[in-house]
């Protein structure tokens, strides 16, 4: 049973991908991409005098599909709304009130001493 006072306790799950293991995620999206367009190039160029159909299909893919890579591959790191916040506020010290804490200062005893 979890404590209702205590601190609040983060489960690893629920902390973000490293960045080295997102930018390697971005470059395989990109790469992939690219790819495709790279194919879908060859074959409006294989298809023009088979299937003209085909191959305007495919030549407009491999126009388009640079302008989405860059989109697909720049998205990441964005804050996501479902994990934690990094901020810990900092832990609230209560101040000692007039009467605690030990005697003040007053005619009798100056600064504090005896």
């Amino acid at each position: 049973m979890r404590k209702r006072g205590g601190p609040e306790v983060f489960r690893i799950t629920g902390a973000r991908q490293g960045l080295a293991d997102d930018v390697r995620g971005r470059q395989r999206r990109y790469v992939i991409s690219m790819s495709v367009r790279t194919l879908s190039v060859i074959a409006a160029a294989v298809l023009w005098n088979v299937e003209r159909h085909v191959a305007v299909v495919a030549l407009a893919l491999g126009v388009l599909l640079p302008y989405i890579a860059v989109v697909i591959a720049n998205a990441g790191r964005e804050t996501a709304p479902s994990l934690p916040s990094a901020y810990l506020p900092a832990p609230v010290r209560p101040a000692l009130g007039a009467g605690e804490g030990g005697a003040e200062p007053g005619p009798e005893r100056p600064y504090g001493h005896a």
